[in-house]
């Protein structure tokens, strides 16, 4: 309806669709660019390029399909026009962290670690972990948005997952057998 109502030229409709998709997109493209004010920028690159590509939008699939597309595209773009492929600072958190217990704050703890190390996956890897894990999307949504067979998302997933892992232990975040280390 709201798609159907831009398309009319009701300026509004689409103000409501970034009011309802602006925290996603700008979640994937920061995880993705790993620097809030790029993220900050791809979003409103999202939305420019979505308002202007509206009568495109193929109904048949879902528009939070479609915009994350858009977000993953639009961020993969960015990282390839700047080659930002160094290393992270390990002491930059990209975790909120708001530890009221001893679980919890072991909890933010090895969930800061798995940020971090996340950042030192390659961003084809880096892209479906945090789409499907981050995001919850399906297998088929990850298709759809990186354009890449399902099969591929797959395999892809299970390659990002050891190297993820490979990371964590090598970092020290993990031991062998998969338990944080305190």
């Amino acid at each position: 309806m709201l798609i159907r109502q831009c398309l009319e030229g009701r300026r509004e409709a689409f103000g409501e669709l970034i009011a309802r998709y602006q925290k996603a997109v700008f979640n994937v493209a920061l995880r993705l660019v790993k620097d809030y004010q790029d993220a900050q920028d791809l979003t409103q690159a999202v939305f420019i390029k979505a308002y202007e590509k509206l009568d495109r939008f193929d109904a048949r699939h879902k528009f939070f399909s479609w915009i994350y597309r858009l977000a993953v595209n639009e961020s993969l773009n960015f990282i390839k026009r700047s080659r930002r492929f160094e290393k992270l600072d390990e002491s930059a958190d990209y975790a909120a962290v708001e530890p009221t217990s001893d679980k919890k704050h072991e909890e933010s703890e090895m969930s800061r670690n798995v940020q971090n190390a996340l950042m030192d996956l390659e961003i084809d890897h880096r892209a479906v972990i945090v789409l499907k894990h981050f995001e919850e999307l399906s297998y088929q949504e990850i298709a759809y948005i990186l354009d890449l067979p399902e099969k591929t998302v797959k395999s892809r997933l299970f390659t990002a997952r050891q190297t993820l892992k490979e990371i964590l232990i090598q970092k020290g975040y993990l031991q062998h057998d998969r338990r944080p280390i305190h």
